[in-house]
């Protein structure tokens, strides 16, 4: 039976551990005390799995790096953010390789499953494990790439109903990765020609939506200088048959805010500046300002002050019905309203308070039986849907529905 060690247990890597548990050794590590402790407790905050699933499961879990030793293979999904500049921050990636590195040993196999530009893999990853092990790549270990395919809070397609792209530094390897994969994912796999094929497939996925979201919300931005409204352009144009109907809306999160930078800033290392890309960013970037502007200017129609104004955000989360908060561009949006606005509430039903605390210095304070002057729905979670508005705002109030999901006689303003 082969022992399996996934070194990163958060919304790709404790889904993968736990699936492979099933049927082989398993060990999951974290360097977070915190997600260890939780996790043996049957609390995941990413609200994946129920206590009785983790608890009964068969997971060895631990924070001590010790228990890395003697592993057969190697599965790093550590994530891979973006430094201040938008540049791609590598820290977790090089931190997770040398720890395996230290405890890597003949015969082994490593995997990388976090989202890198092409080349990134052997490049800057295998050199490391090369250096740590005092091992040689492809003759002491083998390494693979097989980019996650997690979605956050999709209740219809898990890990096992998404096809697995695999690769191998040599047909040895693709052979056993492929082979692996194949044992847990029951959609199947897709065999990459070379591992930096399954990076760049992986980092196109993401950066395919971003700029089709950018363009749909180019549109959004033209369509209200000419009062028209966008859902209703959309609803039209969807009709044939070979439209893509992709919607307006806050662009963030972990993937697709964030591949973007990592596959241009490989393109102007290798002299190429990609235009359609870097500006699609640079549209989606720009609509926390649009909505907060747009809410501004209604403000003034209706003889509302917007500095003493109640302010109410509904949602934090970078998408419906998930708690994860990394990259959530209504983070943007909730400081440019704090700019002019002395009143700003912020509600979730998903955010850990303490993340939010900790890492943007937003507290969740707003509270649904309270009135509010402006209201904006930025994030579509269930349990919004089946507010009342009536009974949550003032008698002159904007409510501006982000992801347009309201009734139009209900919002005020919509993207």
């Amino acid at each position: 039976m082969k022992k399996i060690a996934v070194i990163g247990l958060g919304y790709v890597g404790f889904p993968l551990a736990y699936e492979f548990s099933k049927k082989y050794d398993l060990t999951g590590f974290d360097i977070s005390k915190k997600r260890i402790s939780e996790l043996k407790n049957g609390i995941d905050k990413t609200e994946e799995y129920s206590k009785n699933q983790i608890l009964n499961s068969k997971l060895f879990l631990s924070n001590d790096e010790k228990d890395l030793i003697n592993q057969d293979i190697y599965i790093i999904t550590v994530p891979t953010p973006l430094k201040k500049n938008n540049k791609p921050n590598l820290k977790p990636l090089i931190s997770a390789s040398k720890t395996v590195g230290k405890y890597l040993s003949k015969g082994s196999i490593v995997i990388y499953e976090s989202t890198v530009y092409p080349g990134c893999t052997e490049e800057d990853c295998i050199p490391i494990l090369e250096k740590y092990s005092n091992l040689k790549y492809n003759l002491d270990f083998l390494c693979g790439y097989s980019p996650e395919r997690i979605n956050p809070g999709d209740k219809k397609r898990k890990l096992t109903d998404i096809i697995k792209v695999v690769s191998g530094s040599n047909k040895e390897a693709t052979k056993i990765i492929d082979n692996l994969y194949k044992s847990i994912i029951k959609a199947g796999t897709y065999v990459a020609e070379s591992i930096k094929v399954a990076e760049a497939s992986k980092i196109i996925e993401n950066v395919q939506r971003d700029v089709n979201i950018s363009l749909v919300n180019e549109f959004a931005l033209i369509f209200e200088k000419l009062n028209i409204d966008t859902k209703e352009v959309l609803d039209a144009a969807a009709t044939k048959w070979n439209f893509l109907n992709y919607k307006p809306g806050l662009v963030g999160g972990h993937c697709i805010g964030v591949d973007p930078y990592y596959l241009a800033y490989k393109a102007l290392k290798k002299g190429y500046s990609p235009k359609v890309l870097l500006n699609g960013r640079k549209v989606n970037n720009s609509i926390p300002k649009r909505i907060v502007k747009s809410v501004v200017k209604k403000s003034k129609e209706l003889n509302l002050n917007i500095k003493s104004s109640k302010v109410l955000i509904l949602g934090v989360t970078f998408k419906e019905n998930c708690s994860d908060i990394r990259n959530s561009r209504v983070i943007d949006l909730i400081k440019e309203f704090k700019k002019i606005c002395d009143h700003v509430l912020v509600h979730d039903y998903y955010a850990d308070r303490d993340e939010l605390k900790k890492y943007y210095s937003i507290e969740l304070k707003g509270n649904l039986n309270h009135k509010y002057d402006i209201a904006v729905l930025a994030v579509a979670h269930d349990n919004y849907l089946k507010i009342d508005f009536r009974k949550l705002l003032n008698i002159n109030h904007v409510l501006y529905d982000v992801k347009s999901v309201l009734p139009k006689n209900i919002s005020t303003l919509r993207l």
